[in-house]
């Protein structure tokens, strides 16, 4: 709301249109303010977690160099604002399917995974999310598997990570 406001401020002042790529309710918007609360949730932003999210917004909406970082930017300020998780998981529940709400989760365990160990913040985050977006505790713990073995794999340790 508050993004909103400015930006009604700075057309009626400025004459100013942002020509905005992702409106208030995209889900693209309400995935990467969850990524992005993921990074930040345990109060340590790792160089390793910014330069994932970045990939995994890219890559998986197919977005140029300039709409990724404007689609973080937008997030990181979604994020500051928000009061809970509910505002970005409504959003999702609403404008995608069951497989897109296993994505997001997993793109979730990525970013978790990024620094090289899950923090007891970044876990309950995802457990949270799951949860409101209709994710099952047992898909949940498969996709963070799976991404511990890609993880695994990428590192050569030979360990999966937990």
């Amino acid at each position: 709301m508050l993004l909103s406001l400015k930006r009604f401020i700075r057309e009626v002042t400025f004459g100013e249109s942002e020509g905005l790529t992702f409106a208030d309710d995209d889900q693209r918007l309400a995935a990467a303010a969850l990524l992005i609360h993921v990074i930040s949730v345990d109060g340590d932003m790792d160089p390793a977690e910014k330069t994932k999210l970045t990939d995994i917004l890219q890559q998986h909406y197919k977005l140029s160099d300039d709409e990724t970082a404007e689609l973080i930017r937008l997030g990181t300020d979604r994020d500051n604002e928000a009061v809970d998780l509910y505002g970005f998981t409504s959003v999702l529940k609403r404008k995608t399917d069951e497989a897109e709400r296993h994505a997001i989760i997993e793109m979730m365990w990525q970013i978790a995974y990024a620094d090289g160990h899950v923090h007891e913040f970044e876990d309950n985050t995802v457990w949270r999310v799951a949860e409101l977006l209709g994710v099952s505790s047992r898909d949940r713990i498969a996709l963070r598997q799976k991404v511990a073995r890609e993880q695994d794999h990428a590192d050569g340790s030979g360990e999966t990570p937990s």
